[in-house]
């Protein structure tokens, strides 16, 4: 076992699978004591299982590591509260939130419900919260701390039928840059992991909905992530592990002037994402005209910045030339 956490206590949400497991297995190998916190609900955040929690306890303790369960939902502030405390109640101190839970109810936003509006966006993004504020009280007492909250593609850049967790995942990836500056001159870090691998919850994607995400370019052009699998395209075949070192990386002491940082991994590539920040610009003394910003939007804010989803081609478009 390493020895680069040692004495540091480090809660995770979503421990009992896939990338949280990994999370969870890896920090107990660099030292850490472990709170494995999974209610084991299904996808859609119904049901309850505590096996998947235990079984992952049970794999650091054969391992000769440290870690407890903790089966209450992100969903809820007092769940949150009780998870932070399990940390205190079980190794006396916190030093590392790992926010890693989530749920699944994807639908068009046509066709979306108020009810899988709600329930997405209060595991993902209140879930984050729920933890965050706690740990931060603690943190900031102490002077030190690490956070590392996971966002999405799905929100940094938009997926097809997912409104409500590109919604949550955005959010998180402006929580993880506030946090940042809200904790870090105590000596606390906030970061962002947006992840790529084959999980439960990527291979319960339909088929028909991976298409449409090909269609609209948020996959690799002409294949599904099935299809980019059969090539072994290592980017689409990785497991949940692949994630794990740099989420254990950011927790440590090397890297203590990492901050507000938004990372993409997916396999072997490990990616920093850019900052919010503009691109191209108009500059006027005074306010711009709608006559003057007809040609001066397209001809040069918007040059070469293609349409995520453009209207189907059959489709008469008011303002589109018509196709000779």
């Amino acid at each position: 076992m390493g020895e680069r956490l040692k004495g540091r206590t480090a809660v995770v949400t979503g421990a009992g699978r896939g990338i949280g497991r990994g999370i969870a297995l890896l920090l107990a190998e660099e030292g850490a004591n472990v709170v494995v916190n999974d209610p084991g609900v299904d996808l859609d955040g119904s049901g309850q299982d505590s096996s998947p929690a235990r079984q992952v306890v049970a794999e650091i303790k054969e391992g000769g590591g440290y870690a407890v369960p903790a089966f209450d939902s992100i969903a809820t502030s007092s769940g949150g509260e009780s998870i932070i405390r399990t940390a205190l109640d079980s190794f006396g101190r916190l030093d590392i939130v790992v926010n890693v839970a989530g749920i699944l109810r994807d639908r068009m936003i046509f066709n979306m419900t108020e009810e899988e509006w709600d329930e997405v966006i209060a595991v993902h993004l209140k879930g984050h919260y729920n933890t965050i504020k706690p740990a931060s009280v603690l943190m900031r007492q102490q002077r030190y701390g690490r956070i590392v909250n996971f966002s999405s593609i799905s929100g940094l850049a938009g997926n097809v039928g997912q409104a409500n967790y590109g919604a949550a995942k955005a959010g998180i990836a402006g929580l993880t840059r506030v946090v940042a500056r809200d904790l870090g001159r105590y000596g606390v870090t906030c970061n962002a992991i947006a992840p790529g691998a084959a999980t439960r919850m990527t291979e319960s994607v339909p088929e028909s909905a991976r298409q449409a995400r090909a269609r609209a370019g948020v996959l690799r052009a002409g294949a599904s992530n099935v299809a980019a699998a059969a090539d072994g395209d290592p980017l689409y075949t990785a497991g949940p592990e692949y994630v794990a070192p740099m989420v254990v990386w950011l927790c440590t002491d090397a890297a203590w002037n990492i901050n507000g940082k938004v990372f993409h991994v997916r396999g072997g590539s490990i990616a920093l994402a850019a900052e919010e920040t503009p691109i191209r610009q108009l500059n006027k003394n005074g306010a711009w005209t709608v006559e003057e910003l007809v040609s001066l939007v397209p001809g040069y804010l918007m040059q070469d910045i293609a349409n995520p989803a453009p209207p189907a081609a059959d489709l008469e478009v008011p303002g589109r030339p018509k196709a000779p």
